[in-house]
């Protein structure tokens, strides 16, 4: 989840996006201010990951954690 206007958003795809890609993920993009029910919901609180819909990380992302959540996704 991002907003176009935030400067943390940009930082944390591009730390985000090699890592998705290397471990067979895909990388989705969502701008919160694109529908009103997701800016309700997100706020000022991006930039937020999420793996399967669920949130892992708000404004700061481990990649190890990152990498973590999405095995489990991937392992049910």
């Amino acid at each position: 989840m991002t907003r176009s206007t935030c400067g943390s958003c940009a930082r944390v795809a591009a730390q985000i996006e090699p890592v998705v890609r290397d471990h067979g993920g895909a990388l989705e993009i969502v701008d919160v201010d694109a529908e009103p029910d997701v800016a309700a919901e997100f706020g000022d609180r991006v930039p937020v990951v999420l793996v399967d819909d669920e949130e892992i990380a708000c404004w700061e992302v481990d990649n190890d954690e990152l990498i973590e959540a999405m095995e489990e996704a991937r392992n049910g």
